[in-house]
This record gives C-alpha cells, sequence and structure tokens, in this order.
C-alpha cells in the first residue's frame, strides 16, 4: 500500500528530478523507487558474497575427495 513521504532536497536536485522524469515519463516517485528497489538489490548480493566468501578455504586442509576416490 503506497503511502507519502517529503523530502527535503537541495533545489537543483529538485529540478533534476523533474526534469529527468519528464524526459523519461516516469513519477518522480516511481524514479525514487526504483532507485531504492535497485540499492536493496545490490545490498543483497554483497550479502551472500559475503557468506560465499566465508566459505573461501574451508576444504584448504582436507581437500574434496575426488568421486573415484570415493567407490
Amino acid at each position: 500500500m503506497p503511502k507519502k513521504l517529503t523530502l527535503n532536497l537541495d533545489e537543483e536536485l529538485i529540478l533534476f528530478a523533474h526534469s529527468y522524469a519528464q524526459q523519461n515519463d516516469i513519477s518522480i516517485s516511481r524514479l525514487f523507487e526504483d532507485y531504492l528497489k535497485r540499492l536493496r538489490s545490490i545490498d543483497q548480493k554483497q550479502e551472500l558474497n559475503t557468506k560465499t566468501a566465508a566459505l573461501y578455504g574451508i576444504f584448504q586442509d582436507s581437500p574434496i575427495p575426488d568421486k573415484k576416490e570415493l567407490m
């Protein structure tokens, strides 16, 4: 459910936002919403990379056995 949000921005940014939104035929609300969604997506990818990095070198002391060795 959409809610109203009031922002205080530099006048130059407001003018840019109006101009950009008009040129791209979108509302300023949509422009801001899309930007926040993109930021959230980037944060989620970084979190995944952190978890993946934690696994790096986990098999350094005892490497994963070859499939043939298990038979």
